[in-house]
């Protein structure tokens, strides 16, 4: 029998309400095949602790510790926005990364993220090949954007669905409560730089004629401001206020964020900032109503409160179903959710090669928007309303989530240089 290997796990890319309950699902599996993983090994900060040897010794952490992860929002490891080049544009990240997996006896390499993390598992599978040490990298999906082709949908998007679906919700009552006398116009402002899915989700709360979001507005349909005008007006004229989500990554007709506020981020993404603002004061200067603006931000993926029970399923399913691609054999996959019907809604595990993961976005069909552009369709109701079904709270004490921090213990480092990122 070969002898068992440890495994790097890492999360990468902006957080989320179940990112972890994947890693409980990694953690917990894999401590389930001591033959062939003897430890898991967490990068601290994503792949980042891979470069620097800063690694997190999970073996320390008890059961109950890790099972409480299913549970806790956010990334217990930290997180990271590294992109890494080609194995031409900077062989030494990827030496580095050999040298530090071959001193800690790592065979195994789970990383979690969006499509930039999944394009970096992709290239550590091949480097093995390439640089002589043999290296089973698995990708878990992972997206609040939800833009990942292939899998039906990505764990943290059904959660935030259904954050942004009861929020819209529970403010449009509260400027309804205002619209006679004060405020006309709630603006909310939501993730999504290309894909309009959160966007979307907002509008399982208009359930009839009149329900909010009365207005939609998608990174994948150009900003028409007369159009968009004259449905705000409609709206107050028609149901005494106007309530209406907007993703951050709307358009100008010249292909300009409305929101643009200038620099990129680290991995080259245009830096936006703020869209609600520049919309409720548009609305303000043409209309004249009074408004109110808020931005989701980090709430909207934080929430683990209010987190949808199939979110969380499926998030930590996939971490199981990575680790046992792993050990299978299986090199340069993502396990994937496989949606095999719509009423009742059920699901299964699939897989799909890295390769056509990597860097490819999916948007929201057009079919999903209605012919207006202002919101969703059925088939898009269909799509999207068994992601947010079902409620998986946490457990509470003294009023607040009980959520855990774990001791995150460091590997005590084996090689006696540094690197710089």
């Amino acid at each position: 029998m070969s002898e068992a290997k440890n495994a790097f796990y890492a999360q990468s890319g902006g957080v989320t309400a179940v990112i972890n309950a994947s890693a409980c699902g990694v953690i917990e599996t894999a401590r389930k095949h001591p033959s062939k993983i003897a430890n898991v090994y967490a990068g601290r900060n994503g792949i980042i602790g891979a470069l620097t040897e800063d690694l997190i010794d999970t073996s320390q952490e008890s059961d109950s510790a890790i099972a409480a992860l299913r549970h806790t929002p956010s990334g217990a490891f930290g997180s990271c926005r590294h992109k890494l080049k080609s194995l031409e544009e900077n062989r030494a990240e990827y030496e580095r990364l050999i040298e530090v997996f071959k001193a800690h006896n790592i065979g195994y390499f789970f990383y979690n993220g969006g499509g930039d993390s999944q394009d970096t598992a992709h290239k550590v599978s091949q480097i093995g090949e390439s640089l002589g040490y043999p290296i089973t990298a698995v990708g878990i999906p992972k997206t609040v954007d939800n833009d990942l082709p292939i899998t039906d949908n990505c764990p943290g998007f059904g959660s935030v669905a259904k954050y942004v679906a009861v929020s819209i919700r529970e403010a449009a009552f509260d400027v309804a409560s205002m619209a006679k006398t004060s405020t006309k116009v709630f603006v909310m402002e939501v993730m999504g730089r290309h894909a309009g899915w959160i966007a979307a989700a907002s509008g399982l709360a208009c359930e009839k004629e009149g329900d909010a979001p009365h207005i939609i507005l998608f990174p994948e349909i150009e900003f028409d401001k007369p159009a968009f005008l004259q449905k705000v007006k409609h709206s107050v004229d028609n149901y005494g206020y106007c309530a209406l989500v907007v993703s951050e990554g709307v358009r100008n007709p010249d292909g300009q964020f409305l929101a643009e506020a200038g620099g990129k981020d680290a991995f080259g993404h245009a830096q936006l900032g703020g869209v609600a603002p520049v919309i409720a004061q548009m609305i303000k200067d043409e209309l004249g109503y009074k408004y109110h603006w808020a931005v989701a931000d980090y709430l909207q993926r934080a929430a683990r409160h209010i987190a949808s029970k199939t979110d969380v399923e499926q998030a930590y399913a996939l971490g199981q179903a990575a680790v046992q691609l792993a050990i299978d054999g299986q090199n340069a996959v993502m396990p994937t959710v496989v949606r095999t019907s719509d009423n009742p809604y059920q699901w299964e595990i699939g897989s799909c090669n890295l390769a056509d993961v990597a860097n490819v976005e999916k948007m929201m069909p057009r079919d999903y928007i209605t012919e207006d552009g202002f919101g969703i369709t059925e088939k898009c109701r269909t799509y999207l309303q068994p992601l947010i079904a079902g409620e998986d709270y946490p457990p509470f004490k003294n009023g607040l989530p009980d959520y855990v921090e774990l001791k995150n213990a460091p590997v005590a480092k084996k090689l006696n240089t540094e690197f710089a990122i």
